[in-house]
């Protein structure tokens, strides 16, 4: 693709869009999330680090248990009623918990108690469901990572891993001692410690076989084990019953184009990979004869997608770069943490009516992909957005529920919490996503994410938003065609100066100038030598105007600057509006600025806006918009989930708008609340309330949009959310 992008048309190359099967087919929507830091004990501190990881169900589907290694727990969520799940409590365990299954009434959870990596150990815990109380252990011999127990409850097969220290010689292997596979026979649901019979994986991979890293089991309906070896590539097929390996393979390699390959601040999928591994984490049973493989990589490899193979090592199906494009479609893509793309990890399956659907987890990009099972080539259904780090999913057929269960918890960095996210199956369209895009006519994904401004073009449904920070070596204008739903981006305009791309941009605010090109806010920090300033670009991406902020103005600087732009009048009249996010060094404690400027004489003046007083964290203002003689502001709290309050829209009257010079008293404004957007935020898919509600706009025939930064999925679930509220006068 060319340097300069101008406007990049979209085509429908893909046969249907994530969110719009060809038919009303049943849909999975988000009805509940749940944070695990509300399990925690009463004299556990609430900022204690958690982690929900895997997670399984009890047998009549009303419970949920899931393993939390950082608190060395198992952990229990009641769902009798599945959207308004209720904290049951942890038990605490010696050791690290790293997988679980239920059978009958009993948790069976795999420890791990190593030492070190060089001295791993571990052991099945037997925790009673109804008391919750620990009733025996079983010595493993080795650091147990994954289990799953056969379909007569006959046996549990556990995968051993005994993982490699990846500060040992670059990780390299073979570092001993090796993994194995453990077979346990059960009597009545409960583990038989004497029996336990381990089968030995030496010798079978290509790579480094005198060490095998078993990574993951399952077992399929005659009793057949399922083993990933993940860093030695490898596959095996082990007989429940007698312990005879059945069959073993390489899981092989992929070669893909039209990837990203760059952690380079911009989203470019014309990349190659040769021969990369496919390195497989999950794996899951399709029926007796069929599996299917989530390409991770932990090592050298990752091929970013899934493959089907025969138990006899035949590839059915191999997905390529297919579901990492779906996943950039939505603005997923974890540009900032590609090494292994969107990483694939976690599997899950469930035969919902006559569907068997497979669930795959992108842990680097907080999504999930529901597809169906075909025989062939699998159904791409839908997309669901999911926690930060999908690392355990469950199917629940019985009550037509998906869950996961997601291990990231950025408590330390005050961001959202581990949670366990639960979706239901039902005749309802899918709620997500709300935004997307399509493939190029190159047959690449458009690349898009941190939406952080919004602005309506000259037809109803036209907007245009632009990529902040996150993507600063490409910044771009989106065109988007809100006529549809999901709304879909149907352009991009990287931003250039002299002809490349323009470095040094935060676009915060954006508007149109009236010919055509653009009026952008960017919003500066002068610690990476961005500057605070306006710019006017063309239609086709050139900046052809900057605008500097006075100096009496920059001697209060910080890095919160503006957040948003809007003209107001025409000709020699024009005024730019800009909305300052935080107090600078000049303003009083709770008040900011709305900036003025007029390009005619070049004069700058400036109004003070009242901040509302902030529970927790800080409150600033994320967007400005003129329409019909009134300023729309987004004025916002910096907090997620349940400790957000402040995410509103007021306006204040431009009758009233009379800035005053720079260096004068600068008169106050008044505000008027016209809309408290959290009830939008948690309705919209039923996650937890997400930051940065940083874009709105009305468009030609009055209707209002919001659109919120999903931080280039830096730290962030990749949400990003385009609310409609309807037309303006119905909210005013």
């Amino acid at each position: 693709m060319p340097r300069q992008s101008t406007l990049v048309a979209f085509t429908a190359i893909l046969t249907a869009s994530v969110s719009q099967p060809a038919q009303a087919d049943l849909m999975f929507n988000g009805i509940a999330t749940f944070a695990v830091a509300d399990n925690l004990p009463a004299d556990v501190e609430g900022s204690t680090e958690t982690s929900s990881e895997i997670i399984a169900a009890s047998e009549d589907g009303m419970t949920l248990v899931y393993s939390d290694s950082p608190l060395g727990a198992v952990g229990f969520v009641d769902i009798t009623e599945p959207k308004a799940p209720k904290a049951g409590g942890v038990v605490r365990v010696k050791g690290e918990p790293t997988s679980l299954a239920i059978s009958g009434n009993k948790v069976l959870a795999a420890i791990n108690t190593s030492e070190s990596y060089a001295n791993p150990s571990g052991n099945l815990t037997m925790i009673d469901m109804t008391s919750r109380a620990i009733e025996g252990t079983c010595d493993l011999g080795g650091q147990p990572d994954s289990l799953a127990i056969s379909v007569d409850k006959s046996f549990l097969a556990i995968s051993i891993e005994n993982e490699r220290d990846e500060d040992v010689n670059d990780g390299a292997l073979p570092q001993m001692p090796a993994g194995n596979l453990k077979i346990v026979p059960l009597t009545a649901g409960v583990p038989d410690c004497t029996a336990v019979r381990t089968i030995d994986l030496n010798g079978i991979a290509t790579v480094a076989p005198e060490d095998p890293e078993p990574e993951f089991v399952d077992i399929n309906s005659i009793g057949e084990i399922v083993v990933t070896l993940q860093e030695n590539n490898h596959i095996a097929v082990v007989d429940g019953k007698t312990g005879a390996i059945v069959s073993h393979f390489p899981a092989g390699s992929v070669t893909l184009g039209n990837v990203d390959t760059r952690k380079d601040g911009r989203l470019s999928f014309n990349g190659r990979m040769e021969d990369a591994p496919r390195e497989p984490d999950s794996v899951k049973w399709l029926d007796d004869d069929r599996f299917i493989i989530a390409n991770e990589g932990d090592w050298k490899g990752g091929a970013r997608g899934f493959t089907i193979f025969s138990k006899a090592g035949e590839v059915l199906y191999e997905s390529g770069a297919s579901f990492e494009h779906e996943v950039a479609n939505l603005g997923h893509y974890p540009e900032h943490r590609n090494k292994k793309g969107v990483e694939p990890e976690g599997l899950g399956t469930g035969v919902f009516g006559e569907d068997k659907l497979i669930f795959l987890g992108s842990e680097r990009s907080s999504v999930v992909g529901v597809y169906k099972d075909t025989g062939t080539k699998p159904q791409l259904l839908q997309m669901l957005p999911s926690g930060i780090g999908p690392e355990g999913l469950i199917a629940i057929p019985s009550r037509n529920l998906f869950v996961t269960a997601n291990e990231t918890d950025l408590v330390e960095d005050g961001g959202a919490r581990s949670h366990v996210m639960i979706y239901e199956r039902s005749e309802s369209p899918a709620t997500y996503p709300t935004i997307t895009a399509k493939l190029t006519t190159e047959g690449v994904p458009l690349g898009w994410g941190a939406l952080g401004a919004l602005a309506a073009g000259e037809r109803p449904g036209q907007l245009f938003a632009a990529s902040d920070s996150v993507y600063s070596a490409q910044p771009a204008i989106f065109s988007i065609d809100a006529t549809q739903t999901p709304a879909v981006i149907t352009a991009k305009t990287v931003i250039t100066r002299n002809g490349d791309p323009a470095q040094k941009m935060d676009i915060e605010g954006i508007t149109t100038d009236g010919g055509g090109g653009f009026w952008i806010a960017n919003e500066g920090d002068a610690a990476k030598l961005v500057p605070h300033a306006i710019m006017r670009v063309d239609d086709k991406g050139e900046i052809r105007q900057e605008i500097g902020l006075p100096t009496e103005l920059l001697a209060g600087q910080t890095r919160f600057g503006m957040e948003g732009i809007a003209t107001v009048r025409e000709g020699d009249d024009l005024m730019l509006v800009m909305a300052m996010q935080r107090e600078w060094g000049d303003d009083p404690k709770g008040f900011v600025k709305l900036l003025a400027y007029k390009p005619n004489d070049k004069q700058w003046s400036a109004m003070r806006y009242p901040l509302e007083t902030p529970e927790k964290g800080w409150i600033g203002l994320s967007e400005i918009t003129a329409h019909d003689g009134k300023l729309y502001v987004i004025e916002r709290d910096n907090q997620i989930g349940d400790t957000a309050k402040v995410k509103r829209l007021y306006t204040v009257s431009l009758d009233a708008f009379r800035p005053a010079a720079l260096g004068d008293e600068l008169p106050v404004a008044e505000k008027t609340l016209v809309r408290d957007l959290l009830p939008d935020l948690k309705s919209a898919t039923n996650g937890y309330v997400v930051d940065k509600m940083e874009g709105f706009a009305i468009d030609a025939n009055g209707d209002a949009y919001v659109v919120t930064d999903n931080d280039g999925v830096d730290d962030s679930s990749g949400e990003t959310l385009f609310l409609r509220l309807g037309n303006v006068k119905a909210i005013n």
